[in-house]
């Protein structure tokens, strides 16, 4: 029999994990998860990969699959350092034969597997399916081939019915190797990984925990009980509470669901209660994370580089002061500022949010997209490469989407998404007490007002805002 390690890294459930199921057979089992210093240093773009919401998110995941293998007579091990270097340490201690592993699709993701599969020698490094929706063999054609534009991907898609059949959870895993108890440790905290703790937040968007339990009941919730999936449709566009959406994302983020059991959930639900523009909606959501897989995959580290998918587009490249003022929430310009509030406070804002602030910043502040993308990249809980970079992409005019860029007029926004400021006045307190009608637009204000409320002057008001200024500027 064969002596296995399952190597964890944003696939942390036992649900329908193909890698977890390659190794039931196995007459041991390692489950390691690694903690890699790149995590938590700043990058190129002068943003760390995994800030203290992500992190948190993390630790909570984290703990509830080890609870979760220790119920199925097992454990997880956690390691801090480089996996090239720890992987081939454990195989050669345990006699191990094969490491078990999911898929990944990212670049620097796809070179770590690389540089561990390297330093393996004769052990196999063996990489079942990711956490995408659909295998390359359930494609109607090649990958290759798959159209480049979301317009054309999703009909495609939908030619055909997917049955999806996750495997469950399996209810007893192989022991550890002998002698692998020495080395089992307690979950490090945020502070031993040299991060803060954040602060609770009653008015957080995403007041659940991490963790696959955690993710399941949502989906439960979501589906079954409350079945606010039935309403998605009209409630997708809002920003204040936890029902405007699933929030199933950060979940699918850290691997906590399965894509496929999303589906799988959602076919059900539409076989009992009907399909309607909401629950099609949902699948259409799913279908957008699938789109940005398949062309991440395709195209792979162009997506990251300035003109990503359109090299000659003339995307603004400058960082300049204005992105420190977006980063914080001191633009002056309230729906935007009051989003970049609410995300680093924690860690999650709406979809219509972000793509508010992401045409904002390079649109109106003319600043290099990727920046965003990579401050995204470190305070989003469900941040995830492909869906990431994708957007940002998309919103910038550099994917594969004909039209140049994504305009988005910020105040009209605004005065359609928050017509009473009530989102405004949540996130900007210092604007609680400006009348209803300059909550969007205290940039009317004079300067003496301005500055006893200690709020930036937005000094220069696009002309396409003129028809959302309230009467009384005219």
């Amino acid at each position: 029999m064969r002596r296995a390690l399952l190597w964890f890294k944003n696939d942390l459930r036992l649900d329908d994990h193909p890698a977890l199921q390659a190794g039931l057979d196995a007459e041991c089992l390692l489950p390691v998860f690694i903690f890699e210093p790149e995590q938590f240093e700043l990058g190129a773009l002068g943003s760390r990969p995994l800030g203290v919401h992500r992190a948190r998110l993390l630790l909570e995941s984290l703990a509830a699959l080890d609870g979760a293998l220790r119920q199925r007579g097992s454990h997880l091990l956690f390691l801090q350092g480089l996996a090239e270097q720890l992987i081939p340490q454990l195989t050669e201690r345990f006699h191990l034969q094969e490491v078990l592993t999911l898929a990944e699709i990212a670049p620097d993701e796809r070179r770590r597997l690389d540089r561990v599969s390297e330093r393996l020698g004769p052990v196999e490094l063996r990489e079942l399916p990711s956490n995408g929706l659909l295998r390359a063999e359930q494609l109607p054609c090649e990958p290759i081939e798959l159209p480049q534009v979301f317009s054309q991907f999703c009909p495609l898609i939908e030619q055909q019915l997917y049955v999806f059949q996750p495997r469950p959870a399996p209810e007893h895993l192989p022991p550890l190797p002998q002698g692998a108890e020495q080395l089992l440790r307690a979950l490090p905290s945020l502070s031993q990984l040299g991060l803060g703790e954040p602060l609770s937040v009653a008015a957080s968007a995403f007041p659940f925990a991490g963790g696959e339990v955690a993710g399941m009941a949502r989906l439960r919730d979501y589906l079954w009980n409350s079945q606010n999936v039935r309403h998605y449709q009209q409630t997708r566009d809002g920003m204040i509470g936890s029902e405007y959406s699933s929030k199933f994302s950060p979940w699918l983020a850290n691997g906590c669901l399965s894509p496929r059991r999303v589906a799988a959930e959602l076919r059900r639900h539409e076989a009992q209660f009907g399909r309607n523009d909401s629950t099609h909606g949902l699948w259409v959501e799913l279908l957008w994370r699938e789109f940005f897989r398949w062309t991440l995959l395709r195209h792979g580290s162009a997506l990251f580089q300035v003109g990503a998918l359109k090299a000659t587009a003339n995307t603004p490249q400058q960082v300049d002061a204005r992105f420190q003022q977006w980063c914080h929430g001191r633009t002056g310009m309230p729906l935007v500022d009051a989003n970049m509030r609410e995300l680093a406070a924690t860690g999650y804002i709406s979809n219509r949010g972000r793509q508010v602030v992401a045409c904002y910043l390079v649109n109106d502040l003319q600043q290099d997209w990727r920046h965003g993308a990579a401050w995204f990249e470190e305070h989003l809980i469900d941040y995830d490469p492909a869906s990431n970079w994708g957007n940002w992409a998309y919103l910038a005019g550099v994917a594969c989407d004909p039209r140049y860029n994504h305009l988005f007029n910020a105040l009209r926004q605004a005065r359609q998404y928050d017509p009473e400021a009530v989102y405004v006045s949540l996130w900007l307190p210092e604007l609680r007490h400006v009348p209803m009608h300059l909550r969007h637009t205290p940039f009317l204000l004079t300067h003496l007002q301005l500055g006893e409320l200690n709020y930036p002057r937005l000094e220069q008001i696009p002309e396409a805002w003129t028809p959302y200024l309230p009467n009384a500027a005219a």
